[in-house]
């Protein structure tokens, strides 16, 4: 029926309201109850697509694991209140779905139980109205035959662009240090700039803690364990993986020119160009 009256009310202008009823053997209170029900509609459907954003950032940030149970969890845990079939059925019309099971994925991040932790300045605002202002961290690693390739980057909160990184065959701490040098030396970062992380060994580490007081940065950490603290981070890891793919690369030199070609002449560039227009 709803076809019906989209067809009559896209052909109103043509004839008369009462001919294409009668012509569509549908009641002229039909098709005028349907009228009064696409404001309703129309708010249902960007009410969803809301949601279905809120819920794309949950999982991501699980790196895609989460499925309708735990998304409906943290987004009432979040405050949203929010029925798990409307959850399902949104995850269900925009493709996203939750692995069952375990893929092997190990985790980097290993907390310095002697170390104590530094605050955590963000509390889950990945916003910032200024660049050089909030910058987020992490590490991930890449798989080739000659080994793990280790990535550590710095992503700027106002625009979204890499902003340093760094890449080894280790997540020794110098390898954020790189990162953090590399943005640094560019120019990128304000004084008092918030540095965010998890709470590896590699942030808590004296090396990077020094360097931070060095240049007047700020430090900053999630809990140990909860994606959702550094989600601006894992969100640039899974559209890195989805852009350079996740397959097994003959050598760590050709896993680190497809990272430096979608950083410098993709992820960047486009971040840049949707900030500037």
């Amino acid at each position: 029926m709803s076809e019906i009256c989209r067809f009559i009310h896209a052909e109103k202008a043509n004839y008369a309201i009462t001919l294409l009823c009668r012509v569509m053997k549908t009641a002229r209170s039909t098709y005028y109850a349907w009228v009064a029900g696409t404001e309703a509609r129309e708010a249902r459907r960007q009410a969803d697509e809301a949601l279905a954003h809120e819920i794309t950032v949950i999982h991501i940030a699980s790196r895609r694991n989460y499925g309708v149970p735990r998304v409906t969890a943290e987004l009432r845990r979040q405050g949203r209140v929010v029925n798990h079939k409307r959850v399902a059925r949104v995850m269900r019309e925009h493709g996203i779905a939750g692995h069952t099971r375990r893929t092997g994925r190990r985790s980097l991040t290993k907390a310095d139980t002697k170390a104590a932790p530094s605050p955590d300045l963000i509390g889950r605002d990945f916003t910032a109205t200024r660049p050089g202002t909030k910058v987020v961290g992490d590490i991930t690693y890449i798989p080739t035959a000659e080994g793990w390739l280790y990535l550590a980057s710095w992503l700027d909160l106002a625009t979204r662009e890499i902003i340093g990184y760094s890449m080894a065959d280790h997540h020794r701490a110098e390898l954020v240090v790189d990162a953090l040098d590399m943005a640094a030396a560019l120019g990128r970062l304000e004084p008092g700039c918030v540095i965010h992380s998890d709470r590896g060994s590699e942030y808590t580490s004296g090396q990077l803690r020094g360097r931070l007081r060095e240049l007047g940065y700020r430090q900053s950490m999630g809990r140990t364990g909860s994606c959702f603290d550094n989600a601006a981070a894992e969100s640039f890891w899974a559209v890195l993986k989805e852009e350079i793919g996740t397959r097994f690369w003959p050598s760590r030199t050709a896993a680190r020119a497809a990272v430096f070609d979608f950083i410098e002449t993709f992820y960047n560039r486009r971040r840049l160009r949707k900030h500037i227009h």
